[in-house]
């Protein structure tokens, strides 16, 4: 019985590794195929229309510019809210007619924002309260 056991660690040979026939090589993997995308020909689309619901503060800028250069370059904010919807009829959508959450007309909203913008550019001054007019060298 003695015979049985391993020499290097006395364990019977059948537990023993000593005694075991070496492991399989590990068989390797063979790398996943690399995934393929569907190749499909698109037509080209056709441009896409952005319609705008109101129209943008930079629409306004050169009216705003235009009405007080025939007004001799100084308005009131009314005043030219009247002048400046006479010059945009044709550009005003009717979002731009519907009342803002403030209860402002979205297009006299855009215009307080272009005049900003043209004031930021030293187009306009920003002295008297309600009152829009252009700058020195714009007169």
């Amino acid at each position: 019985m003695t015979d049985a056991h391993c020499d290097l660690c006395d364990l019977p040979l059948a537990q023993c590794v000593h005694g075991q026939p070496p492991p399989p090589p590990p068989v390797a993997k063979a790398p996943p195929a690399p995934r393929k995308r569907a190749t499909t020909t698109r037509a080209t689309a056709p441009e896409k229309v952005v319609v705008r619901r109101w129209s943008p503060p930079d629409v306004f800028k050169p009216l705003i510019l235009e009405v007080l250069r025939d007004a001799g370059g100084v308005l009131d904010a009314e005043d030219l809210f009247l002048e400046l919807e006479i010059v945009a009829e044709d550009r005003l959508t009717p979002g731009d007619r519907e009342a803002a959450p403030g209860g402002e007309l979205r297009w006299h909203g855009a215009a307080r924002r272009a005049r900003l913008a043209l004031v930021d550019e030293g187009l306009m001054v920003k002295d008297k309260p309600g009152v829009w007019q252009l700058a020195g060298r714009e007169r």
